[in-house]
């Protein structure tokens, strides 16, 4: 077999037959976070489309970089569920549930959903940077303050990011991170830098978090393998084989009916 084949039946093994693997040990219960997102995500579009839920979506999610830090944080988690008013919200639902739903069953809810806000938290925050650097300094144009900053795109683009570099794969990267990269560069508007943030934190994280091999930690492989691991036999010191040998002379003694302190 090719190199190239081997490295194309490695990454379907990690990307494909694995999570259908945890998938089906662990039911529907192993996606609840992609799905909840999915759900929050249409629950928040519909109620977004009435008169009174406007405004009150507005207050709990809206954040620009002309508000204060605080607010901008406080309203950032509910952010990632609201989709941007210019884009359709059933579009990018195949996207948000498979790159929520790969991360769960490789990575767990925990570290899912700290990857996601940690890539979008530094959007936001990356934004504010380069708006205040300018468009003469590779940033952004004052304008781009007033821009509403909302949606789940920095934290998909982001988890796709983690994942490949977290598996080694390639060729998810080269299908689900490079095409939004380069959308990005294209358009350097307000939401692709924020893309190129969130791609390079994500990326940073899983060097940081994998470089030793421990890809799929928390899994029920990664757990074999720490128990075989502790399975080597330890030396033992020659107090201790004195301590054997003279409880074993003890033993004997008590068997053939002598005495033993």
């Amino acid at each position: 077999m090719s190199r190239i084949a081997r490295a194309v039946l490695h990454e379907w093994r990690n990307v494909v037959v694995d999570p259908c693997r945890r998938l089906r040990e662990r039911g529907p219960l192993g996606v609840s976070l992609a799905v909840v997102a999915c759900v929050a995500v249409i629950g928040l579009h519909e109620f977004q489309q009435t008169a009174a839920g406007a405004g009150v979506v507005r207050v709990l999610s809206e954040v620009r970089a002309d508000q204060p830090v605080w607010l901008s944080l406080l309203r950032t988690p509910v952010s990632v569920f609201v989709p941007a008013v210019d884009l359709s919200a059933w579009g990018g639902l195949p996207r948000l549930f498979l790159a929520f739903a790969l991360a769960e069953l490789l990575f767990g809810r925990v570290r899912t959903l700290v990857v996601a806000y940690a890539v979008t938290l530094a959007g936001t925050l990356g934004a504010r940077v380069m708006i205040a650097l300018g468009p003469d300094r590779l940033g952004l144009p004052a304008q781009a303050a007033h821009t509403v900053d909302t949606g789940a795109s920095a934290a998909i683009v982001g988890l796709f990011a983690y994942t490949s570099v977290a598996l080694r794969s390639p060729l998810l990267f080269l299908a689900a991170v490079v095409p939004t990269v380069s959308g990005s560069i294209a358009e350097p508007n307000l939401a692709g830098r924020e893309h190129l943030v969130a791609v390079t934190v994500a990326l940073i994280l899983g060097v940081v978090l994998h470089r030793r091999g421990g890809g799929q930690g928390g899994g029920r492989d990664g757990g074999r393998r720490e128990v075989a691991r502790c399975q080597c036999p330890l030396p033992v010191s020659k107090a201790v084989d004195r301590e054997v040998g003279h409880g074993r002379e003890i033993g004997r003694g008590r068997e053939l009916g002598c005495g033993g302190s």
